[in-house]
């Protein structure tokens, strides 16, 4: 049975919303999509995999996603963790190998993971994935598989946008993220150090066996710690009690592959507002500008306000999938890697991203 997947309006409950610069006139935040098929005749899972893998065949849905920044995919028959995995891997995406784990993210099928596994009361503020390391994913999905009866919704914005309005606003701070771009210390411990944290040998232990010594163990995690490729951009420090401190310089303004538009791709935003409220979380990670000095608060709270003025707060239905260009509440998540990286924005050498070496 052919099935489509054609596009509708949810502007119920503000979960849709009208893009501003440098987006095109009435581009909307998530685009939502639904599947049908002919005659009301019931949708399949696999006919709509298929009909992915179709589209996929000419990059439809990555275009879709690149002018809108989310996709928003409702009333897909996706019930566990195993559909949801099929269901994304249809894009045709490489899965994304996290190196650097800084939260606890169980595997529950190939390439699905529980999006946060903190307690239900703490923040998730609004940021891009994996900012404080130099290996991000191009591609993530959300999947709503329990969906809460108040609260829990997900925060979805456009970094393209939220550059465009900070350059407008706020241009010392942009100008200084351009020439600096930031510090990123962040410190592993042999224990988690709050609830749905990770551990170091969560973060860079795959290869460590029962049986190593100190040695073989430490040689072991600074050979996955090499795997970022950054050189002399990324450091370490061995801390007295077993655990490490990784300091990255990383840019914080990218540019889109194919537009070559200006993102902001940064966490400071939550880190900002992490720091207000969940007192567990504030030593995890520091950001500094790039040459090591404090960024001041008053950039970081205006950069928190528009993040507020342009984010949809998504009200979950349950099965909904959120596919987002890195542009979080949900149950499970999906993280890929793309054809390419995005680009420097500027000529110093730490404002290139890469690829993590194999391994």
């Amino acid at each position: 049975m052919a099935t489509t997947i054609p596009q509708f309006n949810v502007n119920l409950l503000n979960n849709q919303r009208v893009l501003g610069a440098p987006f095109s006139r009435d581009t909307v935040i998530p685009l939502a999509l639904r599947p049908s098929a002919h005659g009301n005749a019931e949708i399949e899972l696999d006919a709509v995999v298929d009909t992915i893998k179709s589209l996929q065949k000419h990059e439809i849905l990555t275009e879709k996603l690149a002018q809108h920044g989310t996709l928003l995919f409702r009333d897909v028959p996706i019930h566990n963790a195993e559909d949801f995995s099929k269901f994304a891997h249809a894009f045709g995406y490489k899965p994304h190998e996290i190196i650097g784990i800084v939260v606890d993210r169980p595997l529950l099928a190939p390439n699905v993971a529980p999006a946060n596994e903190a307690p239900k009361e703490v923040l998730i503020y609004n940021h891009n994935e994996s900012p404080q390391v130099p290996h991000a994913p191009e591609y993530i999905f959300f999947y709503g598989h329990r969906t809460p009866h108040k609260g829990g919704e997900t925060p979805v914005s456009s970094s393209l946008e939220l550059f465009h309005r900070a350059q407008q606003e706020i241009p010392d701070f942009i100008n200084e993220l351009a020439g600096k771009g930031i510090l990123s210390k962040v410190t592993y411990k042999l224990g988690k150090q709050y609830e749905g944290g990770s551990t170091l040998a969560q973060a860079f232990g795959k290869e460590i066996k029962d049986g190593d010594d100190e040695t073989t163990r430490r040689a072991k995690i600074e050979a996955q710690i090499a795997r970022y490729g950054r050189g002399e951009f990324t450091t370490w420090e061995w801390t007295e009690d077993g655990g490490l401190v990784l300091t990255h310089r990383l840019p914080a303004i990218r540019t889109q592959p194919n537009t070559g538009l200006p993102t902001l791709f940064t966490g400071l935003a939550a880190y900002y507002k992490t720091s207000q409220v969940n007192n567990a979380r504030k030593n995890v990670t520091q950001q500094l500008f790039g040459d090591g000095t404090p960024i001041p608060e008053k950039y970081l709270a205006h950069l928190a306000a528009i993040t507020d003025e342009i984010r949809v707060l998504h009200k979950w239905q349950q099965g909904d999938v959120l596919e987002g260009e890195q542009s979080d509440r949900v149950v499970l998540a999906s993280l890929f890697d793309g054809d390419s990286v995005p680009g420097a924005y500027g000529s110093n050498d730490w404002t290139q991203v890469v690829q993590a070496l194999d391994g």
